[in-house]
């Protein structure tokens, strides 16, 4: 019952703040507790998971965590271009695009390969991106018409709410990463605006119309996340903050990374371990994988995980990193893409050891 009443009130939501003129994206990885769904093995098996059924998840969330997560790449990217730059430099309607092309692709891929269609989340990203196509065809509009006439009559310099603003946008990418966007203390940034930042200075315009903007984004999002919050804690039971995992083996002096704990002590030598989830899961097995340490099964799984890498545009993919799903272009860093990849899980941590030996930046693991 928790899953119609979340989304009915996600898209409640949505609707009321396409009213008022203000869309913030609803999601974050950490805001949706995962939907238990059929865990893949290989036909002709009988391996049976070590994982507690109840932390297992199947194999589709890898593929539809993406658009969750594009959620707060698009963010990241945006905090990293406004550190330089004006707000209407960020490409609003190049990034809808890629989140709905990249929401069909992995569709197609969990179709294709019949996995479980695990209708709830799809609700869920369809409600979130379709508050985010909102969200960014109304911040394109405002920020290449308002927004740039400020930024001309201003000098065409960024002033201190321009500095503020990214300020606020990268600690807010750096929250979301971990918890829920609801909980990101928006009060505290609008109050800060106005006690911190002088009122006067140069660019006079410019000031004022980017302190009337992060106002009201501030203003409206700080209510809408209680609205979210008191609404998601009513609806739901929190997720699960760790990923459970089976690596072939622990050897003699191992360290263990940040976060991460010993469950269970398998008779054939392998061991069952409790990784941090979502940002951190790609700390912690990169760190496992540099002291030759394999995983050989995610929360119940042995088949595939989604990886994505930065790479430079004339940069060749080694012939191990597995299968390419997508590739999408970045505006900052210039000159580089982001490639998605399939990789079973099985080469998973040979693949996060030899990354950065290969020259390639590795971006996130979908780790369900």
């Amino acid at each position: 019952m928790r899953w119609p009443l979340r989304n009915a009130l996600l898209a409640i939501g949505a609707v009321i703040c396409a009213v008022i003129g203000i869309v913030p994206a609803v999601s974050t990885p950490a805001v949706y507790a995962a939907t238990p769904s059929a865990t893949q093995v290989a036909p002709g098996t009988s391996y049976q998971s070590p994982v507690p059924v109840a932390d297992r998840r199947g194999t589709e969330q890898t593929l539809l965590t993406f658009p969750e997560w594009y959620l707060v790449h698009s963010p990241a990217e945006y905090a990293r271009i406004v550190r330089i730059a004006p707000s209407h430099d960020f490409p609003f309607l190049d990034q809808t695009g890629q989140l709905w092309s990249s929401y069909a692709t992995v569709t197609r891929e969990q179709l294709h390969d019949h996995y479980p269609l695990n209708p709830g989340y799809h609700v869920m990203i369809w409600v979130i991106a379709s508050s985010t196509t909102i969200e960014y065809a109304l911040r394109s509009i405002y920020e290449n018409t308002v927004g740039r006439a400020s930024w001309l009559l201003g000098g065409e310099k960024l002033t201190a709410e321009d500095r503020y603003g990214a300020q606020a946008a990268q600690e807010y990418v750096d929250f979301i990463r971990q918890e829920p966007w609801y909980l990101f203390d928006f009060s505290a940034r609008l109050h800060h605006l106005w006690s911190d930042v002088p009122l006067w200075g140069p660019g006079l315009i410019r000031k004022w119309e980017r302190r009337y903007t992060l106002t009201t984004e501030y203003a409206i999002k700080a209510v809408y996340g209680k609205m979210i919050e008191k609404a998601t804690r009513a609806a739901y039971t929190p997720a699960l903050m760790t990923t459970d995992v089976v690596v072939d083996h622990l050897p003699d002096g191992w360290s263990a990374p940040t976060h991460v704990s010993v469950l269970a002590h398998l008779p054939d030598g392998q061991a069952l371990l409790a990784l941090p989830r979502y940002f951190d899961f790609r700390l912690a097995a990169t760190t496992l994988a540099q002291q030759g340490i394999h995983l050989t099964d995610i929360a119940g799984n042995r088949s595939v995980i989604l990886v994505t890498l930065w790479v430079k545009d004339d940069q060749v993919l080694p012939a191990t990193s597995g299968r390419v799903l997508f590739e999408q272009p970045l505006t900052m860093p210039a000159h580089t893409r982001r490639v998605a990849l399939l990789i079973p899980v099985r080469d998973l941590s040979d693949f996060l050891a030899a990354a950065g030996k290969d020259g390639l930046e590795t971006e996130h693991v979908y780790d369900y």
